[in-house]
């Protein structure tokens, strides 16, 4: 059977497509639905959640709630499940660490006292402890979403916000935006002229200029890093060289701050900045600066009323890379930053391999999908009105 052109198009097209959903979309909805979803509750307490629906949330637990939470915690086998729902229930009521490890013993020991799951312990009377079993019943929940942004719900399921001893993402969050900003920034001031220079230049030299662009770019991130750990100690090349020349004193403190991590991360991010400004002047005619001149304009106004205008484009590009690449740093802050300058990357890092939790590991890295898209859209909407412009 002979194929079609279109075809013939999408069989050759069809391991992109599989390419892309099995390493970019899959991941993508597994990340976002492990942020909204959370069965552990659910999963063990199936009675409980029959019984705890007509409960009006304010008075004590009823004898049928209490039975069928007895009955549901007498089954559990599983302790990596029970660890999982403990952790669920402790994160909406502080203190459900404890107390369930205490019942479960009392539940496995054998017959409760006479006055039931309060003889075992008193908490069970009090009613929040009841709320955050009937909140985290729904396989559906927008906890983590709300945590990411030091937000949650108060009994009345209100959103609030946090107390202060938990409330520590936003403020990541925005120093993760604040050292990608300053990258961004020292990316433009060092990368623009040095477009400037290979864009003007032909032959070898562009070719050299080029080179020395790209030439990071083969080699590992890691490697990298490592090497500016190397060059910015006390005892480091920088720190000889400043103090040789009788610029310090002596050795000044160039790592484990925000300003290695900003050194570091300007290094690595750089090519991202030059290769789009010098693509975007490359394309600007060479007679125009000339022509400027001979109109009797001033180098610095015919810089900044006809090139710029021009590579504005390129500029744009460049920031929406290093900035988009910055966010989502790992390596660089936690080999080159001290406590105070981890990103939001460490802290998804350690939920997603320290404490196990996917759950808010997912919704930290769908507040920096919407941050990122938001960026992307801007710049695309920007893009647009100047085109038409």
């Amino acid at each position: 059977m002979t194929l079609s052109r279109p075809g013939r198009s999408l069989v050759l097209l069809a391991p992109l497509f599989l390419f892309l959903v099995v390493f970019f979309v899959w991941p993508l909805f597994t990340m976002m639905s492990q942020s909204v979803t959370d069965s552990a509750v659910l999963r063990l307490l199936p009675r409980s959640a029959e019984t705890i629906g007509a409960w009006d949330r304010q008075s004590p637990p009823s004898p049928e709630m209490e039975a069928a939470l007895v009955a549901d915690l007498a089954e559990v086998d599983d302790e990596q499940a029970l660890g999982d729902m403990v952790r669920r229930l402790n994160s909406a009521q502080p203190g459900f660490r404890t107390l369930m490890t205490k019942t479960m013993r009392a539940v496995r020991a054998g017959p409760l006292p006479p006055e039931g799951l309060a003889g075992v312990d008193a908490r069970w009377q009090r009613p929040e402890f009841w709320v955050a079993i009937a909140g985290a019943l729904s396989p559906y929940t927008d906890r983590n979403l709300l945590a990411a942004l030091d937000l949650g719900r108060d009994t009345g399921g209100s959103i609030v916000q946090l107390p202060s001893d938990q409330s520590v993402n936003r403020v990541i969050m925005l120093r993760t935006f604040a050292i990608s900003g300053l990258v961004t920034l020292a990316c433009v001031v060092i990368g623009f002229p040095y477009a400037l220079v290979m864009a003007s230049t032909s032959g070898w030299r562009r070719d050299l200029l080029l080179a020395a662009v790209l030439l990071p770019l083969w080699t590992s991130l890691l490697v990298r890093t490592a090497a500016w750990f190397i060059l910015l100690q006390e005892q480091g090349l920088i720190n000889d060289l400043l103090q040789s020349l009788g610029l310090t004193a002596g050795p000044i403190q160039l790592i484990f701050n925000r300003t290695g991590v900003i050194i570091a991360m300007t290094h690595v991010l750089l090519p991202f900045m030059v290769l789009p400004i010098y693509s975007t002047l490359i394309t600007i005619p060479r007679n125009l600066m000339p022509a400027a001149a001979s109109l009797g304009a001033h180098p610095l106004r015919a810089f900044v009323r006809v090139l710029l205008p021009l590579s504005l484009r390129g500029v744009a590009s460049g920031c929406l890379l290093v900035f988009i690449s910055a966010i989502g740093y790992y390596i660089t802050p936690a080999l080159i930053g001290g406590p105070g300058d981890q990103m939001i990357s460490a802290i998804i890092a350690f939920y997603a391999l320290g404490s196990a939790n996917w759950g808010m590991a997912g919704a930290l890295g769908v507040v920096l999908l919407v941050a990122t898209l938001l960026l992307y859209s801007v710049y695309a909407r920007l893009s647009a009105e100047r085109a038409q412009g």
